[in-house]
């Protein structure tokens, strides 16, 4: 049996679920990112607490033998078959689902039963594009996965006894030239490891994006995708990228085809949207998102210069860490200042307030003898006057404190798994 990394993170969160017979339990993230050894690690778990192995029944409709199932009377046929005699709870792995037309229909009747907890992965242009959520009749419950974090990153190279550096400033900077692919801790060169991330960029092309009906004009969607993967973490807007696209092409597409082919991105989970907030009026404001990396490998794997612009590789980092912690992410604005993020605990209805910079010190004073970059990134925070945590994180060791704002070590606070709220 292969050798599978624990990732307690997902894990502790799947675990109330796992003899819920009610829900489905759809795990998502882009490919190849560990939703397959996450479920197999659920079913490795159920057979530790005495779960009959033919209680179990994992099925990948991407490999033999089950390939060839492409309708729910072919999928229903075969799971009866694997459960047939089976008593008590069923427990029901399917990954690859989309392969299935329509599969809501099986996958709904089995819940109705009431005898089977299911988990289901598939592709994510399809399972996140809102028909999932309609045909299973809201009886699901999403487990959004993501790369490694950069505490996974490091304890998964102990596990598979990969050499690491005792400066974690050195393994932080390979962790962001090579990206969070669990496969990729397994190569040693780095060559290899992009040689991968490309064959991944390379399989969900084929698999998640050429088939979409969305795209016409596959030259006009590969600019958008290489404009947005190369300004990760940068002001966008339509109006931006049609102007860049006409200094390129000579025209502007509309925008009806970027906002469709920029949907078709951030399905197939290649990049995530950041939308802003205004502080003052509490709303959302349309037209200047960010968008961020799932991975930044999709940069560096794609890219010669491996050169590291901290700003926006930071707020990548920050951003999704932020994300696969549960908390949904906004750029704050407070009146003619920025907030990189406000995150909020959707359950409790907490916020946090974070800025991100690689130092708070440049060596630029102003006239008091305060660090310009210091007095930019504190600002914005202090005329914030609600009493909720305010971060500023930075790449910084020697650390301060000012009007109550903590200032922390990016690095420590990820490996801590330290929470925002």
């Amino acid at each position: 049996m292969e050798k599978l990394y624990k990732r307690e993170l997902y894990l502790s969160k799947i675990r109330p679920f796992y003899k819920d017979v009610d829900m489905i339990k759809v795990l998502t993230g882009v490919r190849r990112c560990g939703k397959s050894s996450i479920m197999q690690l659920v079913c490795n778990e159920l057979i530790e607490n005495e779960v009959s192995k033919s209680n179990i029944v994992y099925i990948n409709l991407d490999k033999r033998p089950y390939k060839g199932i492409k309708t729910q009377e072919q999928l229903e046929k075969v799971i009866d078959e694997l459960f047939l005699g089976v008593k008590g709870t069923k427990y029901l792995f399917i990954d690859e689902i989309q392969n299935v037309k329509d599969f809501e229909e099986s996958i709904n009747s089995y819940r109705e039963e009431g005898e089977y907890s299911i988990f289901i992965t598939g592709s994510n242009s399809y399972m996140l594009s809102g028909e999932l959520a309609t045909k299973l009749t809201g009886r699901y419950i999403e487990f959004k996965i993501g790369t490694l974090s950069f505490y996974e990153y490091i304890e998964m190279k102990k596990f598979f006894n990969k050499d690491i550096n005792n400066d974690m400033n050195i393994e932080f900077t390979n962790y962001i030239l090579e990206g969070g692919f669990p496969l990729t801790v397994k190569y040693d060169e780095m060559e290899s490891k992009k040689v991968y991330v490309k064959s991944v960029i390379n399989e969900i092309f084929e698999k998640d994006i050429k088939r979409n009906k969305k795209i016409r004009d596959k030259s006009l969607f590969n600019q958008i995708q290489t404009y947005i993967i190369n300004n990760f973490g940068s002001t966008t807007s339509v109006d931006g990228i049609r102007e860049y696209l006409k200094k390129v092409n000579g025209n502007r597409p509309g925008k009806n085809t970027i906002y469709n082919y920029l949907s078709v991105l951030e399905n197939a989970k290649i990049i995530s949207k950041c939308s802003r907030f205004d502080l003052k009026s509490k709303k959302s404001l349309n037209g200047e998102e960010k968008y961020y990396l799932t991975d930044l490998s999709f940069y560096f794997a794609t890219n010669t210069d491996n050169r590291i612009n901290y700003g926006p590789v930071l707020e990548n980092i920050i951003y999704n860490y932020a994300v696969l912690n549960g908390y949904s992410v906004s750029i704050g604005k407070v009146g003619k200042l920025e907030v990189d993020f406000i995150v909020r605990d959707i359950i409790n209805n907490n916020y946090a307030y974070i800025q991100v910079a690689k130092t708070i010190d440049n060596g630029i004073y102003n006239d008091k003898g305060i660090p310009v970059t210091e007095e930019r990134e504190y600002r914005p925070l202090e005329s914030i006057k609600d009493n909720y945590p305010k971060y500023v994180l930075t790449l910084d060791y020697l650390l301060q404190k000012r009007n109550g704002i903590k200032h922390e070590n990016i690095i420590k606070f990820m490996i801590k798994g330290k929470y925002l709220i």
